[in-house]
């Protein structure tokens, strides 16, 4: 994949850019103004919408700027059938309200190869070492 083709929703909406090339996230931003209290979690729009590649998975991370603040996304997932516009799950973890302006970078695209599985049912999984040692299994 050497292009993704992103539609702009709102003359406003500014495309996703990287700040290097060799970035692996691409930079989605703000199209409205928003502000978040304390504990509250907010959609927000970004009036793009893109064509994710058929094998490949569009996964919305945070951007560590925001994250630093307290503001993480809940991430996401963007199949590649999606069409619509792009949006953004914002919370606020911090004990502050924060205001994030229109055109800010407010989360990142990660557009990644994803395995299209059948799910074949078994009576028996193959047994590995860890086995089914699942949350704290492996100590703190």
């Amino acid at each position: 994949m050497s292009k993704l083709q992103v539609r702009r929703l709102s003359h406003d909406a500014i495309l996703p850019t990287r700040a290097h090339p060799d970035d692996a996230g691409l930079d989605l931003y703000l199209l409205e103004p928003i502000t978040i209290a304390p504990g509250e979690g907010v959609t927000a729009a970004t009036g793009i919408a893109a064509a994710i590649p058929h094998g490949f998975v569009g996964m919305i991370a945070d951007r560590s700027s925001m994250a630093k603040k307290g503001l993480k996304t809940a991430g996401g997932i963007i199949d590649s059938g999606y069409r619509g516009e792009i949006r953004i799950v914002l919370w606020n973890l911090s004990r502050e309200t924060h205001s994030v302006a229109k055109g800010d970078r407010i989360a990142q695209l990660l557009v990644i190869p994803v395995a299209l599985s059948a799910v074949e049912e078994v009576t028996s999984l193959e047994d590995t070492h860890r086995g089914s040692g699942g949350f704290g299994s492996t100590g703190n």
